[in-house]
């Protein structure tokens, strides 16, 4: 009686061990797949989650699009202002995309001054409004500085999710939207310090 009591002990130490060590490796998953400065999806985590969204739309044909966002004038401001200011100008981004966006919407860091979201549920027409959304609410931004308020454009690509398609090809339809997009906005705005000076 008492070695099946031991062995039992034993087991329970085991399985409380195991249960620890897949939390440990979840932590560590998570970390390597989450942007260090903006605390949302990295590109590899992204790109992972892009695969089963494929084939959760090939199996039961649903609907899903991605949004790849390319900032217009950052160079600028890492350039002006530093790297520190660059890093502000990101963080700001990143939390009106987030807010722009459902919980069941995946936000990432591209790479970069490039975002992607991967969106549920809508049709392209839909996919291509919250596009124009997404690019307004950037380019409304005003991001304090020491120095003053700048702020950046940006440029937004969609590609619907298609069963045929790999995670790159649907990406690479994705960025060759927003190219395009970025070549044909009809006036490309002057964002400097100047624009907007700092608030008293």
């Amino acid at each position: 009686m008492l070695a099946s009591r031991e062995g039992e002990s034993h087991m329970r130490t085991l399985e409380s061990e195991l249960t620890a060590a897949h939390a440990r490796i979840r932590h560590l998953e998570s970390l390597i797949e989450t942007d260090p400065l903006l605390d949302i999806s990295n590109r590899r985590g992204f790109e992972r989650e892009l695969r089963r969204a494929i084939a959760r739309v090939t199996r039961y044909h649903g609907s899903a699009a991605i949004v790849f966002i390319d900032l217009d004038h950052f160079k600028r401001i890492n350039d002006q202002f530093g790297h520190l200011a660059g890093d502000a100008a990101l963080q700001a981004v990143s939390e009106i995309i987030v807010r722009s966006c459902r919980n069941s919407d995946l936000v990432a860091r591209f790479g970069g001054d490039e975002f992607a979201v991967l969106l549920w549920n809508l049709s392209e027409q839909d996919a291509r409004a919250k596009a124009r959304s997404l690019e307004r609410n950037i380019e409304s931004l005003r991001i304090r500085l020491a120095a003053g308020c700048v702020s950046v454009g940006a440029s937004a690509g969609v590609a619907m999710l298609c069963a045929s398609d790999s995670a790159s090809q649907t990406i690479n339809r994705a960025d060759a939207d927003m190219y395009f997009r970025k070549m044909t906005k009809k006036s490309a705005p002057d964002y400097d310090l100047a624009t907007f000076p700092a608030a008293s």
